[in-house]
């Protein structure tokens, strides 16, 4: 018979409850690190310009994300399922055109807000359907959609705009809900509670982490895949529509190249956020505090008059920094 001691369980327990308390996990999260680079961005803005703490100018930069975070949101939970869609700036611009081109004609505000929806869903689908009906990269699928939705909007506009949107629709870019609260902030709220209880708090949002950590797994475990992964294509497309329509709206005008190089900063709030760019992991939360980081940082170098292509370079190398950096740490820790 063996001597060797036996812990008792309350000793068992001890040493794991002291690692995995829920204080210490909160102090190493990602979503506390972005919190406080976030929190450093906004004092160090405070004192590099006199305008920023300005309460208008602060409800300015909030138009430096919202847009884009809406569709961070479904882009989130798509990458988390192990896909992505490159062509949700393109369909913004399909989007915008289809309403310009309804504008033209004298379709009113409604009218031209379920335009903008349906294009969205209409472009979802077709991506989702490419991927999951005949099994194509959806890598593959949305680069070339992507060319061939912006390719429309320059077929149909050329090098001319649509212009004269109905007065009512300005509110939905240009509107505020109360003093300096905009009408897309408030989208944009509303959009992270309803994506965050949806990813965190539903069946469908346990089923999206089971097919990104793996998929076979989760088809034999009744999770139906493809299903999951239309809707999520459903979801991306319908955001894009909703974040055309508020571009559209603040801009006041439709031009073929609206919101171009937007799917790299898209994806990359989705990444910076702590999303796994391979998938199985991620937060809504996380994806919300990268947004404001990103707005600060582009609205805080615009004060200082850098330079549009600076902040380009800026969010290239911050995209492959972040992706980057979990590899480098975890070879610097088997060294």
């Amino acid at each position: 018979m063996s001597t060797q001691s036996v812990p008792r369980p309350d000793e068992a327990r001890r040493v794991p409850d002291r690692l995995r308390s829920p204080l210490g996990r909160l102090l190493k999260s990602w979503e506390v690190l972005l919190l406080l680079v976030a929190v450093a961005i906004f004092v160090a803005n405070s004192f590099a310009s006199p305008y920023f703490l300005d309460a208008w100018n602060l409800s300015d930069a909030t138009f430096n994300f919202t847009e884009k975070a809406m569709i961070a949101f479904a882009m989130a939970l798509l990458i988390i399922s192990g896909e992505i869609d490159l062509s949700v700036a393109a369909i913004i611009a399909l989007a915008s055109t289809a309403m310009g081109a309804a504008a033209q004609a004298g379709i009113g505000p409604a009218g031209l807000v379920a335009i903008g929806l349906v294009c969205g869903l209409a472009c979802g689908a077709f991506n989702g359907a490419l991927v999951t009906g005949l099994g194509l990269p959806s890598i593959v699928v949305t680069i070339g959609t992507m060319s061939l939705f912006r390719g429309i909007s320059y077929i149909v506009l050329g090098d001319q705009a649509y212009r004269g949107y109905p007065p009512g629709f300005a509110w939905f870019g240009q509107g505020y809900v109360w003093w300096v609260i905009s009408v897309e902030f408030v989208l944009f709220a509303v959009f992270a509670v309803l994506f965050a209880i949806l990813l965190h708090k539903t069946n469908f949002g346990r089923a999206v982490y089971a097919i990104g950590n793996n998929p076979v797994g989760a088809l034999f475990s009744g999770i139906r895949v493809a299903r999951v992964k239309f809707i999520l294509f459903l979801l991306t497309g319908l955001m894009s529509g909703v974040a055309a329509i508020c571009l559209t709206s603040r801009l006041g005008s439709t031009r073929p190249s609206i919101a171009f190089g937007w799917e790299l900063e898209v994806v990359t709030m989705v990444v910076l956020g702590g999303v796994n760019i391979l998938g199985g992991s991620g937060s809504i939360p996380g994806v919300v505090i990268a947004t404001f980081v990103m707005g600060l940082v582009t609205f805080g170098l615009g004060l200082l008059n850098v330079p549009g292509i600076v902040m380009s370079i800026f969010i290239g190398l911050l995209l492959i920094g972040v992706i980057a950096l979990p590899r480098l740490w975890a070879m610097a820790r088997r060294e």
